[in-house]
């Protein structure tokens, strides 16, 4: 069926040196998605039962099916003899027993356990001749009626044409997932697409980037110093500095950061640069220094650039148009309009939320910001609640599920995610746009430090003529994720926007040790950790110990202290993913704690991970074809149900929608146990635990500590070291990411 994984030596010395092994694979107890190390157990039919541990090359590798190895003998200290596999063949089982694992390993869609059972019963070792040969055949097999029968047949037909593509790239390392979505992409047409224009693959298939196309070249023989290699790099470089946040690079970084990642010739990287400005495929342009400099030259990948200009001209537009759908408040009676409100909330404004709420009502953009406890969401529920009074029609949004909730219990109106608001479809285009705009007089943005250029330039454009739009936000937060510091460049001097900042601390907010710590963490004091019933520092200098003590605080002794769920109310808020107290080991162990394996829980591995029933999840790329809307980067879920027949598995989100996801698309999903401080903006816990360790040295900044304090409602608790503490609150994030909407808001205040 296919050979994978190749080992690097010539054949002749393969054929001399290696072992060959057969048996059908059990189960697989460990695999390194990154660089496909895996641990398996295989059965090699001696029939006394044991199974023999095999480790090495065996990504793509299913349980059921019967392998051909070749490799060595070896033994391992602890475990004994094993066998390392420097690659491996796919042999079709023959016998019955076999050829019954095979089917009902879940390798083909629509076939269980169950049904493997019947169609073995009743043709015998001749089944998978059959299904090859005359599918059709199938409907003798009680049961299975012509709808069944013709998915089984499509299915192994599809598992068939991604196996001979998976021959095609044995020697360049691609994951079986990375295959399927290869044979997704263009069906047929991917042995062809791979071999004459494999730099495509990085722009088209989720998962394939420049390296990864890189490799799949140089095996099909494209030149080292080709210009398409050249210029598919430079759209790398600048992939890459887009999803660092940068929305462009200075030319001469491009160029560096091109030249190391081609090992190149710069003058083959300069001339592909200007081919690529010449067929538009980039676009460079002069904008001012941020640091006060000569101008750089800024080159911006197409969509970006068009998004900048877009958004810059829109928030204009928007401020100086003529029209005014809520003209009511221009001419307002403010003493009796608060006093009305006094009596509606039951309390006073204080002098600078009411700044803000009469920007917001008479001024058609404004930006609200301000800390913790400052009073941005009474603000928000001011202006919510007087805008209604006039009969204005008011539309909330968050760009988070949760937050969009959080906005919702506040204000008492409904409230929905930004992406669900505008409707976007697949592809990523929005079904309201300048041409459709919102039915709005009021539109409220909340958590808009999380907004990306992007984002905020398909919600702009869909904003109507003359309606008001309030930007509400913490600036000393992160950035969002995605490309942009759009609520910063807002805010900028110079900014046409009028903004108000909350600087007060309420008394109620005095009282909490998560709000007072969070302004002295943003303030550059530290903490205080000690006599606090809120904020705790559990002492930990070892980074794998602090690890360790992260998990048993989050699983067992926070939820047991405070009464707790700690898969529903407790959140671990790593800086990192990597490392012994990252948010990728941390999941590993949190889901031992929480979820762990029982023989009545369905799971399905996936490359490293192992997904069961009651997991808490987390999308990790935009996905437009996703539920109604689509299903974004950052969304939360539970796994609610697990398919082997079925071959899905679905999950329920923060937004309370049922996603299904096919075994295939399970690199679209990770753990949600942990998270990075990055992926928990725009979220809120009752109480967060967050390691902070020298481990995570380089990621240890002031604004990244106060994002984690500032989710928690209830509860902090830091696990680690003083010193990292002491680290993390002194350092000051280096520098601005490389934007230019500031300057375009300005530049049109001249014009």
């Amino acid at each position: 069926m296919g050979v994978r994984g190749a080992g690097g030596r010539s054949p002749g010395e393969q054929q001399v040196r290696l072992a060959v092994l057969e048996g059908v694979l059990e189960r697989i107890t460990y695999a390194n998605e990154e660089n496909g190390y895996t641990v398996a157990r295989v059965d090699t039919g001696r029939g006394s039962g044991d199974l023999l541990t095999v480790v090495g090359a065996l990504l793509g590798a299913q349980p059921g099916e019967s392998l051909r190895m070749e490799g060595r003998w070896g033994s391992h200290p602890q475990y004994g003899k094993q066998f390392t596999v420097e690659n491996y063949t796919t042999v079709l089982p023959a016998t019955i027993q076999g050829i019954r694992r095979y089917l009902g390993s879940g390798l083909i869609k629509g076939v269980g356990p169950k049904i493997a059972e019947r169609i073995v019963e009743h043709f015998g070792t001749g089944t998978l001749e059959i299904i090859e040969m005359e599918p059709e055949r199938l409907i003798e097999v009680p049961g299975l009626g012509p709808k069944r029968t013709k998915k089984i047949a499509a299915a192994w037909e599809e598992q068939k044409a991604i196996k001979e593509v998976m021959v095609f790239l044995q020697g360049v390392g691609v994951s079986t997932s990375i295959a399927v979505r290869i044979y997704k992409q263009y069906g047929d047409a991917s042995i062809s697409v791979v071999k004459n224009e494999p730099y495509r693959l990085a722009a088209d298939v989720w998962g394939i980037g420049f390296l990864t196309a890189d490799r799949i070249a140089q095996a099909v023989g494209i030149p080292f110093d080709s210009p398409e290699r050249a210029k598919a790099g430079l759209q790398y470089a600048l992939s890459q500095a887009t999803d660092n946040g940068n929305c462009f690079l200075p030319e001469e970084r491009l160029i560096a950061d091109a030249v190391k990642l081609l090992q190149v010739d710069t003058g083959l990287v300069i001339d592909c640069l200007a081919e690529l400005v010449a067929e538009e495929g980039v676009v460079r342009e002069r904008v001012p220094d941020a640091e006060g400099g000569e101008p750089l030259s800024a080159v911006y990948l197409v969509p970006f650039h068009r998004a900048e200009l877009s958004l810059a001209a829109q928030v204009i537009r928007l401020l100086r148009g003529p029209e005014d759908r809520m003209p009511a408040f221009h001419d307002v009676a403010w003493d009796k309009a608060l006093a009305w409100l006094k009596d509606r909330t039951g309390a006073d404004l204080a002098p600078e939320q009411e700044q803000a709420v009469r920007l917001a009502l008479t001024e058609k953009v404004a930006v609200l910001t301000g800390g913790p406890g400052c009073g941005k969401s009474f603000t928000v529920k001011s202006v919510v609640t007087l805008a209604q009074a006039k009969r204005a029609k008011v539309v909330l949004a968050a760009p988070t599920g949760r937050a969009a909730k959080r906005l919702a219990e506040l204000t008492g109106a409904e409230a929905s995610t930004v992406h669900r608001l505008l409707e976007l479809k697949p592809g990523g285009d929005a079904a309201y746009d300048k041409e459709r705009p919102l039915d709005a007089d009021l539109v409220v943005v909340d958590e808009a430090s999380m907004l990306d250029l992007i984002l905020a330039n398909k919600l702009v454009k869909a904003v109507p003529p003359g309606a008001h739009l309030l930007f509400v936000g913490d600036v000393d937060q992160l950035p969002s994720v995605g490309a942009g510091e759009v609520l910063r460049d807002l805010l900028a001097e110079g900014s046409p926007v009028p903004a108000v900042r909350l600087t007060r601390i309420f008394r109620q907010a005095q009282q909490s040790g998560v709000v007072t710590n969070a302004h002295r963490i943003n303030s550059g004091v530290p903490p205080i950790t000690q006599g606090l019933p809120d904020f705790f520092l559990f002492t930990e200098d070892d980074t794998e110990e602090a690890g360790r003590l992260t998990v048993d605080v989050a699983s067992r002794r926070v939820p047991a202290r405070f009464g707790l769920d700690p898969r529903r109310d407790v959140q671990v808020l790593a800086p990192m993913h990597r490392g012994p107290a990252g948010a990728g080991t941390l999941n590993g162990l949190l889901q031992q704690a929480i979820t762990p394996g029982r023989p009545d829980l369905p799971e399905r591995r996936f490359g490293g991970r192992i997904f069961r029933v009651g997991d808490k999840v987390t999308q990790i790329r935009n996905n437009y074809e996703k539920g109604v809307n689509g299903v974004f980067n950052g969304t939360v879920g539970v796994v609610t149900s697990l398919n082997s027949e079925e071959q899905r598995l679905t999950v329920l989100t923060d937004e309370d929608e049922e996603v299904g996801y096919d075994f295939d698309e399970l690199d679209e999903l990770a753990h949600a146990y942990a998270v990075t401080i990055h992926r928990s903006q725009g979220s809120e816990y009752p109480a967060v635990v967050i390691p902070v360790t020298t481990g995570a040295w380089m990621m240890l900044q002031r604004n990244l500590l106060y994002t984690a304090v500032t989710r928690a409602k209830r509860l902090v608790v830091l696990v680690g070291s003083k010193r990292a503490l002491g680290q993390a609150v002194r350092t000051v994030s280096a520098g601005r990411r490389f934007t230019a909407l500031d300057h375009r808001l300005m530049g049109a205040i001249r014009d």
